[in-house]
């Protein structure tokens, strides 16, 4: 699956250079500073991000607590999320102000029970080791733009004994990528989720953000990867046919609507940034025109 990421973040990178250069542009100025991934035990979003070549810092849970935090980073945190008190109140304080937070799996149980209590829940059925059609629910949220189009069919897999979402807060949960399949063998449909606190805003999926392994179901997922590229409308330049060499269209496929779920997060939150800091230059020149009145 990490040659299925470095192929799909070709083919991506080509897509949104033809169709959402001021996005692509956004993610080509970050830096190691501005993500920040908590190690975990069992997820390793890092590893999708050297496969990627997207810059970031990687970071114990124990330093949580104590590392200074800003609101224009992108906070995520490995599977299974085992922080102290400290860390939680951090984590806390860091979406309010307007931080992005995006986490995996027993992270649910583990960070958002705990620092968010009231919108979401584990329902105390864990999953087996196994692989589920995904749905995008809400198509207008710029946050799952592009994962799943046209003729997409991804599989994403689920890590034995993840922990089903259950939605407490109907009003202000969304739910943004969903699972009829998942919802039939373990109770709860929600595959990806969303909720905002404070300034900032909150992206939980279940099981793994790394994808560990897919599975090809339809004759259509057994093509070759090349085909997958010719499907999203990207000529396979001689590097990229080096890179999809020995993939199948399916493979690619769920990595293309992995990495394209996380760029979206990206795009969004980079946004926020740009946006809050306009605000600050706006409040700034209406001081100091107060200042110069006085």
């Amino acid at each position: 699956m990490e040659k299925a990421y470095r192929a799909s973040w070709n083919l991506l990178r080509e897509k949104m250079k033809k169709e959402r250069k001021e996005e692509l542009a956004l993610v080509d100025e970050t830096k190691e500073s501005d993500i920040i991934v908590v190690r975990g035990q069992y997820d390793h979003i890092e590893n999708v991000f050297e496969a990627l070549g997207v810059p970031h810092t990687v970071i114990g849970p124990e330093q949580v607590g104590d590392i200074p935090l800003s609101s224009k980073q992108l906070l995520l945190i490995d599977c299974p999320g085992y922080l102290d008190n400290k860390g939680i109140e951090k984590v806390q304080g860091f979406v309010r102000d307007g931080g992005f937070l995006f986490t995996t799996d027993w992270s649910l149980l583990n960070v958002l029970q705990k620092a968010f209590p009231g919108f979401v829940e584990y329902n105390n059925k864990p999953t087996g080791d196994d692989v589920v059609k995904i749905e995008v629910l809400d198509s207008e949220n710029p946050l799952v733009k592009g994962v799943v189009e046209d003729k997409d069919t991804p599989v994403w897999w689920l890590e034995g004994s993840s922990y089903p979402i259950r939605i407490l807060d109907k009003e202000k949960v969304r739910v943004l990528i969903k699972s009829d399949e998942l919802k039939k063998k373990y109770g709860e449909s929600p595959i990806a989720i969303t909720f905002t606190v404070g300034g900032g805003r909150v992206i939980h999926m279940i099981s793994h953000y790394y994808l560990q392994r897919s599975e090809t179901r339809t004759e259509r997922q057994k093509m070759s990867a090349e085909a997958y590229a010719a499907e999203k409308g990207v000529a396979a330049a001689p590097a990229m046919k080096s890179e999809m060499k020995g993939l199948s269209l399916g493979e690619v496929e769920s990595a293309y609507s992995s990495a394209q779920f996380f760029t979206n997060i990206l795009v969004e939150q980079k946004k926020q940034v740009k946006k809050m800091e306009s605000e600050q230059s706006e409040q700034g020149k209406k001081d100091s025109k107060k200042k110069k009145g006085k």
